[in-house]
């Protein structure tokens, strides 16, 4: 039986996720299109709620910053959601996104704490960059640039900072590698998007991007709790 209020949120995430996928496939009858647009945005929600609702948090200025992340990425999910051309506006909204992921692993990490990890990250964002930039149309070139590299930048702090805890065995480490992982899957759901946009469609690119889109997201709100004390 689920008895705490996340983790009944993050079962009925996940349900909605799994809704959410299957119907926005290309081939969904346009009369259950409507329950796609329902459930896509609702497990976003209930994920920002798992985090809202966690206790004890990590720290009120890291749950804020994950919050308001989340917050701009169910802002991110309606603007691509909708019919009509909102790529840009729904990149601005992630890239906010990011930028507020950030902000929470600085919270107890320096920038750029563990170098290689950054470097890692950048790396991997400028090689699908430079594969993908014959595709890109001249006018999406800069937003695509500055949101590959603030993603890239964003998930390189989080394998940092748990980098960081995992070497000092404080009570952040466990939260930190949650939250690491998060922001890795991120990269593989924006590439994954990415490449299907710009390069080459994907088979099951839906069920791809949004598999591991809100594993992501949920391991980011997961990361709000604080791992228990450690029993000598």
């Amino acid at each position: 039986m689920i008895r705490s209020w996340p983790a009944m949120a993050g079962a009925l995430a996940a349900i909605a996720a799994i809704l959410g996928a299957l119907l926005a496939a290309p081939d969904t009858a346009d009369g259950w299109r409507w329950l796609h647009w329902i459930c896509k945005p609702l497990a976003t929600v209930l994920i920002l709620a798992m985090a809202w609702r966690a206790r004890p948090p990590l720290s009120l200025r890291y749950r804020r910053r994950v919050l308001a992340g989340l917050g701009f990425a169910l802002l991110g999910d309606v603007l691509l959601m909708l019919p009509g051309n909102l790529f840009v506006p729904g990149l601005a909204a992630f890239l906010l996104g990011h930028v507020a992921f950030l902000a929470a692993w600085l919270d107890d990490s320096r920038f750029a704490i563990r170098p290689l990890g950054l470097l890692a990250c950048l790396l991997a964002a400028c090689g699908l960059l430079w594969l993908l930039w014959s595709h890109v149309a001249a006018p999406l070139r800069v937003p695509v640039v500055v949101y590959a590299l603030v993603l890239a930048t964003m998930a390189g702090q989080a394998v940092g900072r748990a980098w960081q805890h995992a070497s000092t065995g404080d009570a952040r480490a466990l939260p930190s590698r949650i939250a690491a992982l998060g922001a890795l899957l991120f990269m593989v759901s924006d590439s994954l998007i990415a490449w299907d946009r710009f390069r080459h469609a994907l088979p099951l690119a839906t069920l791809w991007i949004l598999g591991s889109y809100y594993p992501a997201i949920g391991l980011i709100a997961w990361s709000v709790r604080k791992a228990p004390d450690r029993v000598p």
